[in-house]
């Protein structure tokens, strides 16, 4: 057995902070359409939302220093516990991680970077009663407010996984960028060009 072990996101759009736009429906469609490829051989794991499991949904977008400030990197442990627990049990030939560009915890070479002092923190909480259009305004003038920027270094949840399974395969699926992503995706499940 191979597993796939996808951030949720990336499937269900759902869970992305402020809730999905155009390009996370988008992006689910060609993720469903390429797990379809897999033979028998891959099963597919899509572990729990670090995010949604410490704040819920929906949420401020918030950078990794906020999210190291409200708990995160404990969250990220017991998240990281099961998918070793499931890797121990299932004794996988190959592991293909696949997180996302800029996650402050599920980034694998990129994350989102500000200062935590000047966060304003009661915006997770406001956030829970805004309608989608209102997130959507909020969440783009809180990203430029707070000055987010992309930096090279993991996710909180990627940084412990890469640590304790330094032998998977590691994706990093940029929304931005979707063709690119999905051929390295296919790539690495050794899809080939050609399937699609």
């Amino acid at each position: 057995m191979n597993l796939l072990i996808i951030a949720p996101c990336l499937l269900s759009p759902f869970y992305v902070y402020r809730g999905p736009k155009e390009k996370e429906y988008e992006t689910a469609k060609r993720l469903r359409d390429l797990i379809g490829k897999l033979g028998d051989e891959w099963q597919v794991f899509a572990y729990p939302c670090p995010e949604y499991a410490l704040i819920g949904w929906p949420r401020a977008p918030a950078s990794r220093e906020v999210y190291e400030r409200l708990g995160m990197r404990e969250r990220a442990k017991i998240i990281a516990d099961f998918i070793g627990r499931v890797l121990t049990e299932e004794k996988p030939e190959k592991v293909v991680f696949v997180g996302v560009k800029g996650s402050p915890t599920c980034g694998v070479f990129h994350t989102s970077s500000s200062d935590p002092e000047d966060y304003p923190y009661r915006a997770m909480q406001e956030f829970f009663y805004l309608g989608k259009e209102e997130r959507l305004k909020r969440s783009k003038g809180l990203v430029g407010e707070q000055g987010f920027r992309l930096v090279k270094m993991p996710g909180i949840l990627f940084e412990i996984l890469m640590a304790r399974f330094p032998e998977a395969v590691y994706i990093e699926f940029d929304k931005d960028d979707l063709e690119g992503s999905v051929e390295t995706l296919k790539e690495a499940l050794e899809l080939g060009s050609g399937s699609g």
